[in-house]
């Protein structure tokens, strides 16, 4: 089998795109795969012209690989490919479209205030009164906590998102849920082990993500069966909520009353040394190649690619 990693692209997340890129390739051929690396762009998508190429492997994260476009553009050519589908991976990328649809399916998600470009300093400030003193301030449509800050009240969190909505167009605001960080993969239709993140500075930052080697991933921090299977059931609600497929990671704080809020679904979380999703893979007894040979297979089989060739489930495939 032939396979095609797409990586690179064009967002904010583009360097550590290119890292996870490289880690499937050097995963795919561990696992007896013939590879082809491709920094694939908006202006420059000729790889995806080659007749030889069986599988293509979605390892951009952000901006046009995240965000349902370069799915839609393979899924108009009848390409095959890893992961989400385009309204999936569009849903995701929207944070406020995803937590909707959490809410809609009955996961516990925090209260949210929309910032478009041009709401008034004042208006996000009175939303804001009743929310609490601490807030999370983000972009709508971005990843790897580009664009995230922590601030203490009201007025400085609306100060802060007219600034982030100058920087990356709509944001929004949440107040601070005091808690520990977790994040739940699930591949086909398994969630993973549930991974606490401890950073040293208490913000899971682009820093702490990608370049800090302080930065603690724990398992089994948390005792309570009954709390621990809440959790996968709440990571598979999301993951269903959207119309996902294949692999994704659900990004949870656990509240300190025992609530776990879900954040976000990232639908290609990272496969560089630090991530999260291969970790916790690991921890069952999957390898990182047979985790990306597995997502390969899924992904070929999941639809006939020649006459008499049956579909396969993908839960099948990776373990």
């Amino acid at each position: 089998m032939k396979v095609a990693v797409l990586q690179g692209g064009v967002g904010h997340e583009r360097e550590v795109s290119l890292q996870s890129g490289r880690c499937v390739a050097e995963a795919l051929r561990q696992g007896g795969m013939e590879v082809v690396e491709s920094d694939i762009t908006p202006d420059d998508m000729a790889v995806l012209d080659r007749s030889d190429i069986d599988v293509f492997f979605v390892a951009l994260h952000g901006e046009f690989g995240e965000d349902g476009r370069l799915q839609q553009v393979l899924e108009d050519r009848g390409l095959i490919y890893t992961g989400c589908g385009p309204e999936a991976s569009r849903l995701a990328f929207d944070k406020i479209a995803s937590k909707n649809r959490f809410a809609e399916a009955g996961v516990a998600v925090a209260p949210t205030v929309e910032v478009a470009g041009r709401t008034p300093r004042a208006e996000i400030e009175a939303q804001l009164k009743d929310l609490g003193e601490r807030f999370v301030v983000k972009p709508v449509r971005q990843g790897s906590s580009v664009g995230v800050y922590i601030v203490d009240g009201p007025a400085k969190a609306a100060a802060c998102a007219v600034d982030v909505c100058a920087q990356f167009g709509d944001g929004m605001v949440e107040p601070f849920v005091r808690g520990r960080e977790i994040t739940v993969g699930v591949v086909g239709r398994k969630t993973l082990p549930i991974i606490e993140i401890r950073s040293r500075t208490g913000f899971y930052d682009y820093q702490a993500k990608y370049i800090d080697e302080r930065t603690e991933y724990l398992f089994d921090t948390i005792a309570d069966a009954e709390l621990t299977e809440r959790i996968g059931r709440d990571a598979m609600a999301c993951f269903d909520a959207l119309g996902c497929r294949d692999f994704a990671r659900v990004d949870f704080i656990l509240a300190d009353d025992g609530v776990p809020y879900a954040l976000e679904i990232n639908t290609i979380p990272g496969f560089t040394t630090h991530s999260l999703l291969p970790k916790a893979a690991a921890k069952t007894g999957v390898s990182m190649s047979r985790l990306c040979v597995g997502i390969v297979e899924a992904s070929f089989y999941r639809k006939p690619v020649q006459q008499n060739v049956r579909t396969v489930d993908s839960d099948s495939i990776c373990f």
